[in-house]
């Protein structure tokens, strides 16, 4: 309704295709076999994209509505880069001469790289494209930032990134993750930010599920033993991937408070399930 109140929307953005040649995405060629309806979101976010700047500052609301429903696939990786202002990077440069050097966190990072997603394809196998791609920008970022170097879970967010975009776009945007979205607190040594997050949830599902929380109380079973692996990788494994990409979508927006909706709304569906079970249930 947003849309079609507005002069400028859809039904005017049907020439905005004829000049796709400077548009940083170009949808011609695909959106020829796109029902109306898909046409009508691809034609929308390309005009997004083109028109970034003015979206953030003067459309913010409906923006944010739009991520809420999801990025569609094919301008994920664009996206995602504007939303945390990973673009143009001086970073960047540096990628090609990081990966000459070498890294004490070498051996830890191959050791686990053979499991980050290792039913997907692309990092299915130990010389793997993925594989590689994946130790290249875990190895460029402990050399980066020496103090946290590197953190088990964290591949999961960067194997995300490289499923969107080449290895050095997906360094740029992990590097802003872990400097711009508390990520690098949650992955320090101490891992003090991780132990704040889980105090904090601890105090909403006090707050709004009391049930549930005196339950798990009485099984003993610890919010750090459930949540943990919520926002060290943003429910990447938890969820199948389609729905975590969602997540991840509404994180690249909103930031690691997504972590505490979802968490909680989690919960909440399954609140009744989870009464009934012992703390060995629970855990499964």
């Amino acid at each position: 309704r947003l849309l079609e109140a507005d002069s400028k929307s859809m039904r005017s953005m049907n020439g905005s295709r004829r000049n796709s040649g400077s548009s940083l995405v170009s949808s011609s060629s695909a959106s020829s076999n796109l029902s109306h309806l898909e046409e009508d979101t691809w034609i929308l976010w390309g005009r997004i994209v083109n028109e970034w700047d003015e979206w953030r500052k003067k459309k913010e609301k409906l923006l944010k509505e739009l991520i809420r429903k999801g990025i569609p696939h094919h301008f994920r990786a664009i996206v995602w880069q504007l939303l945390c202002s990973a673009t143009d990077m001086p970073v960047k440069n540096q990628y090609s001469e990081l990966l000459k050097m070498s890294s004490p966190c070498e051996k830890l990072i191959r050791r686990d790289i053979a499991r980050t997603y290792p039913e997907h394809e692309f990092f299915k196998g130990q010389d793997s494209l993925g594989q590689e791609v994946l130790f290249n920008v875990m190895k460029a970022y402990s050399l980066v930032d020496r103090e946290v170097g590197y953190c088990q879970g964290s591949a999961f967010i960067v194997g995300l990134l490289l499923m969107q975009m080449p290895e050095e776009e997906a360094f740029c945007v992990f590097v802003r993750l872990m400097q711009e979205y508390r990520l690098r607190e949650l992955f320090k040594p101490s891992m003090a930010e991780l132990g704040l997050c889980i105090y904090q949830f601890e105090y909403l599902l006090q707050e709004q599920l009391p049930e549930l929380n005196i339950h798990f109380r009485s099984q003993s079973f610890l919010t750090s033993m459930y949540a943990s692996s919520w926002f060290l990788t943003l429910f990447l494994t938890t969820f199948p991937l389609p729905v975590a990409t969602r997540v991840f979508d509404i994180f690249m927006y909103e930031g690691l408070e997504i972590v505490f909706r979802v968490g909680m709304a989690l919960l909440q569906v399954n609140q009744a399930e989870l009464i009934q079970l012992d703390m060995e249930g629970m855990s499964q």
